[in-house]
């Protein structure tokens, strides 16, 4: 059987194909779990209460997936909030940084893409740039190139010093929690991967999923978290 993969879901107010909210995750997360041999299955977050019991509803996955999403609260890290952060949902803040600390109690392998990136670093006590202003790489919809520090977590995954990725986001790491190491940079500074220096963690600030189909690179972080993911199940 296939090791299940828990993708946290995003709430949306409304979709053109149902009538009420849903709880939504991304087709291209989740066929990029399937083709590397994992089963996606997207975890509600109960809305009376995400974080009561998350940690004994996550317990029974293999690994987990935290996706991208809108902008975190800056409350969550100690800021006013600037003009340019926008469509700030407490409710997933809740979730998201609820399972931030999960994975860590539950040393469940994880995979944190973008906006999931900028979660596990703010519940750890980091802080985020609200919005980044135009530099020599453009973060908000473009391919660009990250430089990979040898040795890390990362560097091992992906088998490269340079990598092309796409990225879309306006906001990013800035204060890095003491737990958490990068692992890769943009050329203009802006961290792009980070790992846990002790839990089953590893973070990137572009999107993975986006290429996964053509992007050797890409389609690694998927099968490593799969492979992870076997290996906690394997040993039971």
């Amino acid at each position: 059987m296939r090791p299940l993969i828990a993708v946290i879901g995003r709430r949306a107010e409304s979709v053109p194909i149902l009538r009420f909210s849903a709880t939504l995750a991304a087709e291209a997360i989740c066929e990029a779990v399937y083709a590397a041999d994992g089963e996606p299955v997207v975890v509600h977050g109960v809305a009376a209460d995400p974080i009561t019991g998350l940690e004994f509803r996550l317990r029974r996955f293999d690994g987990l997936l935290m996706p991208g999403g809108q902008d975190l609260g800056p409350e969550r890290y100690g800021q006013d909030r600037a003009p340019q952060t926008v469509d700030v949902l407490d409710f997933q803040d809740d979730l998201d940084l609820g399972t931030a600390h999960a994975a860590i109690a539950l040393q469940i392998p994880t995979l944190a893409i973008c906006r999931g990136m900028q979660a596990v670093n703010v519940a750890l006590g980091g802080t985020l740039h609200q919005h980044l202003y135009e530099t020599t790489v453009n973060h908000r919809n473009e391919v660009h190139d990250v430089q990979v520090v040898v040795g890390s977590r990362l560097h091992a995954v992906v088998g490269a010093e340079h990598v092309s990725v796409s990225s879309y986001h306006h906001q990013a790491v800035d204060q890095l929690a003491p737990a958490l190491m990068v692992s890769a940079t943009a050329a203009d500074g802006v961290v792009e991967a980070i790992e846990h220096r002790h839990a089953d963690i590893l973070g990137v600030q572009w999107h993975p999923e986006d290429l996964h189909l053509t992007s050797v690179t890409d389609a690694a972080l998927f099968a490593d978290l799969v492979e992870r993911a076997q290996k906690r199940r394997d040993n039971g």
